[in-house]
């Protein structure tokens, strides 16, 4: 019999433990997706974020699958945006920002739920990206829409406009945290 393909999956629960809005305990979730028949299920901090592996299916049937769960089992609507641990990576090499950003917990990265967004998306986009943010900065990458922000998150105008022009389609998170799930993602490759 053929062995199955795995996979290292990145889930970002959107909204999740911020306020008082959406409580999930992160043993809770973890464990809910082990139920789910993933392995090797990780969290990193308090907000929704998990690393695990499973068999190769789409993201969109992964993030269906959790997002299904969290409703059934714990009662929490949120949405999940998930990656392979390969286009976690890319995100982390492709941010323009970094020779910037002295301070990694305001540098965000809006994580886009899919690469391909339509033209007229990605147009807004740059037009957002292109103008001047100063102290600030924002750019453009195939799966990230980075922003700099040296006077807190905040207080930045242009993280106020690429979220709000970007809606339900995506989540951030600051550099600190995609560097965490990054390097567990590589820990535990092996």
């Amino acid at each position: 019999m053929p062995a199955i393909e795995s996979k290292r999956y990145v889930a970002l629960l959107r909204g999740v433990n911020v306020g008082r809005a959406k409580r999930i305990a992160m043993a809770d979730l973890r464990q809910l997706v082990g139920e789910l028949g993933y392995d090797e299920v990780r969290s990193v901090l308090n907000s929704g974020n998990l690393v695990f592996r499973g068999p190769a299916r789409s993201q969109d049937e992964v993030a269906g699958r959790i997002e299904e769960a969290l409703v059934l089992k714990l009662g929490v609507a949120a949405r999940v945006l998930v990656l392979d641990a390969g286009e976690l990576a890319e995100i982390v090499a492709g941010n323009p920002l970094l020779g910037q950003a002295g301070d990694h917990s305001r540098l965000l990265a809006f994580i886009l739920s899919t690469p391909h967004a339509t033209p007229q998306a990605r147009e807004a986009l740059d037009t957002l990206c292109g103008k001047d943010w100063q102290p600030g900065a924002a750019a453009l990458g195939q799966r990230a829409a980075y922003v700099w922000c040296p006077d807190g998150i905040l207080d930045s105008a242009a993280a106020a406009a690429l979220g709000k022009q970007l809606g339900d389609a995506t989540t951030s998170r600051n550099w600190a945290t995609l560097l965490k799930l990054h390097a567990l993602c590589a820990d535990t490759a092996a």
